[in-house]
């Protein structure tokens, strides 16, 4: 029997619905916990604005800082924040909310799902509220409409990679209380990337390790389907960006995603 068809329940469409079940759940705690969530969505805004106004930087940037930062920004945000989906998987996990999902007839696979749709319902208000505030401190994209739109999926597939590292780590800490401590494991790849600075304005070793960071790929890739102003680096990690973008979040998934399903099956047994 295929562990993910729930009894009497029709394969993929029943584990749709499940899915979309779980999702619902997940979305309802946006209501209950409206601090966190407007938290979650100020925190990026208030980083643009420091970096962008308090602390500045643009050497070796050919252009206004302002839209050398705002695509790395968004490439951050899509990298952080894990922390709420990280906890919820723990907390489901630890107080015994999966055991009671699994005595009911459906799919196994729908509690991830659901956790990570609404994840990513999240990001995408996230990329609206910065490009917002982006485009209020003097942020503009010079490309069309298509090219605005395919910077937007790339940094989505970024984030849903992202997001299934998060969830891996967060069954590995076992423990709602040792999440803040595993997810600081992410943090290298947020702030050794050229979100802020370019790679030429670093030490050679550095730079080198920030232009073949997975999140510097997406900024750089993001940065020309804007038509914003990017690093000068010759570089082949630098002048393939593009497809950095897509093959470093692909790798992830292959990686973190049967990972996370697997061990979630053992741990919820």
């Amino acid at each position: 029997m295929d562990p993910d068809a729930a009894p009497g329940g029709g394969g993929l469409g029943w584990a749709l619905a499940d899915s979309w079940t779980m999702t619902r759940r997940e979305l309802s705690r946006w209501a209950r916990q409206p601090v966190q969530v407007v938290v979650g969505l100020l925190f990026p805004v208030m980083l643009l604005l420091m970096f962008g106004y308090l602390i500045g930087g643009g050497r070796g940037i050919d252009g206004a800082y302002v839209e050398f930062l705002v695509p790395g920004m968004l490439a951050l945000t899509m990298a952080f924040g894990l922390e709420s989906t990280m906890l919820a998987v723990t907390q489901d996990l630890n107080k015994g909310v999966v055991d009671r999902f699994r005595s009911m007839p459906m799919a196994s696979s729908a509690v991830l799902v659901g956790r990570s749709v609404a994840d990513m319902l999240q990001s995408a208000v996230s990329l609206l509220v910065m490009t917002g505030v982006g485009y209020l401190i003097g942020w503009r994209w010079h490309e069309g409409t298509a090219s605005f739109l395919a910077a937007l999926g790339l940094l989505l597939l970024f984030r849903f990679a992202m997001l299934w590292l998060g969830i891996q780590l967060a069954m590995v800490a076992g423990r709602p209380e040792m999440v803040q401590a595993v997810q600081i494991l992410v943090w290298p790849i947020g702030f050794l990337s050229n979100a802020f600075a370019t790679p030429e304005s670093m030490p050679g070793w550095l730079g080198a390790v920030v232009e073949w960071n997975p999140m510097s790929a997406t900024a750089t890739a993001v940065r020309d389907l804007f038509g914003n102003p990017a690093a000068a680096g010759g570089s082949w990690a630098a002048e393939h960006a593009g497809t950095l973008a897509v093959l470093w979040p692909v790798a992830l998934l292959a990686l973190f995603f049967p990972l996370a399903v697997r061990r979630f099956g053992r741990l919820s047994r």
